[in-house]
């Protein structure tokens, strides 16, 4: 019996979406695996599995081998230096925006010596390189909101779908960055030796994705 295809799927916002597309091309754990507390998910498909990782994680995964294919958003791939792999599809799920946010009535633009906290250095540092202007990057992990409230930022580059959190911190949204959905992403050396499977796979979730409609999987913030 030949060895199963294995996709990667990223923890967190992307989770139910890209779990809602395998459903409608006949991909489901066995109703025995639950996603939220196991990592590695037998399918009910012999020929397929599933595990779940952290999204910064998933490229290295693919790039490495340990999945043929997976599911990451556009953000992550951004981010990284270089892809060593294939990226044939927008599944069009996840559907957010990366933008620049600041405290409402803050005039980033004439701001000198801006600070921008942001866990996408590489990304800002463009976006900002694009326009002329060098500023300090504070990288953070989470909660980029409080940034600005506690002074230690004058703006944020963050995702965005709602804007609620924004919001609730009066923090209003300057600039997009660039337009955020999940990727298909798939591994080389799986692509030459399991072609025939792989692109069965790839035609299901493109017809799945374009009879999608843009339908959005867990929002961010």
């Amino acid at each position: 019996m030949s060895e199963p295809l294995t996709i990667a799927l990223a923890k967190g916002r992307l989770l139910e979406g890209a779990l809602a597309l395998l459903a409608r091309v006949g991909i489901r754990p066995r109703p025995d695996a639950d996603p939220a507390r196991r990592l590695l998910l037998e399918t009910e498909d012999p020929a397929l599995r599933l595990f779940v990782a952290r999204s910064m994680d998933i490229p290295a995964y693919i790039e490495h081998g340990a999945a043929d294919l997976g599911i990451v958003g556009r953000d992550i791939l951004l981010e990284r230096r270089q892809n060593d792999f294939f990226d044939p599809l927008d599944l069009g799920i996840g559907r957010c925006r990366l933008v620049l946010a600041a405290p409402r009535g803050q005039a980033v633009h004439d701001l000198e010596n801006l600070r921008v906290a942001t866990k996408y250095v590489r990304t800002a540092r463009r976006y900002f390189a694009g326009g002329g202007r060098q500023v300090e990057l504070i990288r953070l992990g989470g909660a980029l909101e409080l940034a600005p409230l506690l002074g230690i930022a004058d703006c944020i580059v963050d995702l965005v779908a709602t804007g609620r959190t924004l919001k609730a911190n009066d923090l209003v949204p300057v600039d997009t960055v660039a337009e955020i959905s999940a990727r298909l992403v798939v591994n080389k050396a799986s692509m030459r030796f399991k072609h025939e499977a792989l692109s069965r796979l790839i035609g299901r979730l493109r017809e799945a994705a374009a009879g999608d409609g843009g339908r959005q999987g867990a929002e961010a913030t």
